[in-house]
């Protein structure tokens, strides 16, 4: 009964020694993304990893599947990283906080998603985790802009938010990266498009918004004061008809 007791800490170290090793060889895939290599030969991971070609392939059936593994480990990682941002407070706030998550965690995402597009069979797995991404940025950025977006009628609603996740995904990013701007700048145009959006849907709001119509000056009816002549009919003194007090 004692041997017994005595073989599953064995067996369970095992495990975990073995678990450790699949990281590590993930992990030095994972380096290697990060240096934009665009080729992962085993001996060059196995080396990484400091481990043997042999042990790279005991843990991983081929390269593809320590690809699509290391891929899903970098996404766990940058999902842990989307801290809570604030929902409520002035909008200068609210869109440089999302600004600087989002440049910080597409720009650790580019290797990865670089990885996934040189895939020729993403597995499931992989999918299901770009997926999980996706659909997480966007709840976020309904809560974030929640004040903006819950006063507009549909379509408008809709319209802005799918506006708004289009402008902070990895698409966007990649293309402002690869047109040559800076990490800074590309997070400045992320900021400066997200303005622009709300500011154009203020307009079609109900004016709790931060409706930009000053008010409606159809009010103030620049007609001039109702210049139909000033309503001269009679000579009335009233100001020329004051219609627009």
């Amino acid at each position: 009964m004692e041997r017994t007791g005595a073989a599953a800490p064995v067996t369970d170290g095992r495990t975990e020694r073995g678990r450790q090793t699949r990281e590590k060889i993930a992990d030095a895939m994972l380096s290697l993304l990060d240096e934009n290599q665009a080729h992962f030969p085993a001996d060059k991971v196995a080396e990484r990893a400091g481990v043997s070609r042999r042990l790279v392939f005991h843990h991983f059936a081929d390269m593809a599947q320590l690809a699509e593994v290391a891929v899903g480990r970098r996404l766990e990682q940058l999902l842990a990283q989307a801290r809570p941002l604030p929902t409520e407070g002035p909008r200068d706030v609210r869109v440089a906080a999302l600004a600087e998550q989002r440049a910080r965690i597409l720009e650790g995402l580019t290797p990865a998603r670089l990885a996934i597009m040189r895939l020729e069979n993403p597995s499931p797995r992989v999918h299901e985790g770009v997926q999980q991404m996706l659909d997480f940025a966007r709840l976020r950025i309904g809560q974030v802009f929640a004040l903006e977006l819950d006063h507009l009628p549909e379509p408008a609603r809709t319209d802005l938010l799918n506006g708004l996740d289009a402008v902070t995904t990895w698409s966007a990013w990649y293309h402002w990266r690869s047109s040559g701007l800076s990490p800074e700048q590309a997070r400045h145009t992320m900021a400066a498009t997200v303005h622009a959006l709300l500011a154009a849907a203020d307009r079609l709001g109900d004016g709790r918004g931060g409706d930009e119509r000053g008010g409606d000056e159809r009010g103030g009816d620049e007609r001039g004061g109702d210049e139909r002549g000033g309503d001269d009919r009679g000579g009335d003194d009233r100001g020329g008809d004051t219609v627009a007090s």
